[in-house]
């Protein structure tokens, strides 16, 4: 199994893009209690995907860390969700 988890997404500013630095990862909408189902996004060729629940646009920007977003703070940290 792979060493690495698949990031967690939430746009709690409720912007309408957010740029990411990965192509798959698991958008949550806002941070709970607020979120809604989590939903696995796969960019595949394309360079940008929209969220089937919340309508946000996720573009691809490959100048962007892994774990980095603009507007910074779309990256939930793992321990951000084993607090609430």
């Amino acid at each position: 199994m792979a060493a690495s988890t698949i990031p967690h997404l939430a746009n709690d500013a409720g912007v309408e893009k957010i740029m990411v630095g990965v192509k798959e990862f698991q958008c949550m909408g806002a941070r709970a209690p607020y979120d809604h189902p989590h939903v696995y996004l796969d960019m595949g060729a394309d360079d940008q995907i929209l969220c089937p629940y919340c309508s946000t646009l996720y573009v691809y920007d490959k100048d962007l860390a892994a774990d980095e977003s603009d507007p910074p703070g779309a990256v939930v940290k793992l321990e951000d969700e084993t607090a609430g």
